[in-house]
């Protein structure tokens, strides 16, 4: 008989997907879901669209990408997620980059500052285009979108925002003397208020889950749930770091952002994951807060 041992030292990869520890069978999505790299495959296009457009990650940030997809998808997140700017790599052209696929590359418009902690708008004129139209990519009364903060709350300092006609996604993160966080989810007003400490630091994860309730999760826990009439999205792409009235640029969030993404509405279970998460990649970057 022939020895089959011979092939173990091609890392299991000749016979599709590894399983690691923790993880079932189900999980693994897509045959071939690690490549010869030893990265998660969709790591390794995210490197790939980086590189190709002129951008470098250094190794700390390769790993912290890989260690990030693979726990998105071992808690289901990743694929309700649309785009995710991890912010990494310290030039317009590595953060402009979708890790979750090659649609929705953004651009960076008016005065931006680039660092290994994150993104920075000028407040001026800065914001960054990511190209999806709420109205085109959300089904029905249903959507997530959120930054991970690094700068305690600038007073009316908008992190997402269009509004066209009555139809709006505007999200604020202030610091006033009711520390109050504010959304305009495609609804019919501003939700504002809720607990929490509400000082700007850390990951904020807006939502609407259907035609009534909005959320807001602060980190790990929900510090808004507030019923608001849905009445529709804008039909114009969404920035991110600003607040454009129609196609006027209106406002924008002095405010140093290390992660953004936009997706599908989340669960109770999956939101507090989604923080741990994306808490656990920017303490590999030591820029966590």
């Amino acid at each position: 008989m022939p020895d089959f041992g011979i092939f173990r030292g091609f890392n299991d990869k000749l016979f599709g997907d590894k399983l690691y520890a923790g993880q079932l069978p189900t999980q693994l999505g897509l045959i071939g879901s690690e490549d010869f790299t030893g990265f998660d495959v969709d790591a390794q296009a995210f490197f790939a669209r980086v590189t190709a457009a002129g951008g470098t990650l250094s190794a700390t940030e390769q790993l912290a990408i890989d260690t990030l997809v693979r726990q998105m998808k071992l808690d289901g997140i990743w694929s309700k997620m649309k785009a995710i700017y991890p912010m990494v790599g310290a030039s317009a052209a590595a953060c402009a980059q979708n890790l979750k696929s090659s649609s929705f590359t953004g651009t960076f418009n008016g005065g931006w500052t680039f660092a290994t902690t994150g993104v920075t708008p000028n407040g001026t004129n800065g914001f960054f285009d990511t190209f999806l139209i709420p109205s085109v990519e959300f089904s029905g009364a249903n959507a997530a979108f959120g930054v991970y903060s690094r700068t305690v709350g600038i007073i009316n300092a908008a992190d997402f925002g269009r509004f066209t006609a009555s139809n709006a996604i505007i999200t604020y993160l202030t610091v006033t003397s009711a520390n109050n966080i504010a959304t305009w989810n495609g609804g019919s007003g501003y939700i504002q208020g809720g607990t929490g400490t509400k000082n700007g630091l850390g990951f904020y994860n807006f939502q609407r889950l259907n035609s009534t309730t909005i959320n807001v999760f602060e980190n790990a826990s929900k510090v808004i749930n507030s019923t608001d009439t849905f009445v529709g999205w804008p039909n114009l792409s969404l920035p991110f770091g600003a607040y454009l009235f129609n196609t006027s640029f209106s406002q924008s969030a002095i405010r140093e952002n290390a992660f953004a993404f936009i997706g599908d509405a989340l669960s109770d279970t999956e939101a507090p994951a989604f923080y741990t998460a994306v808490q656990a990649f920017q303490t590999t970057l030591s820029r966590q807060v």
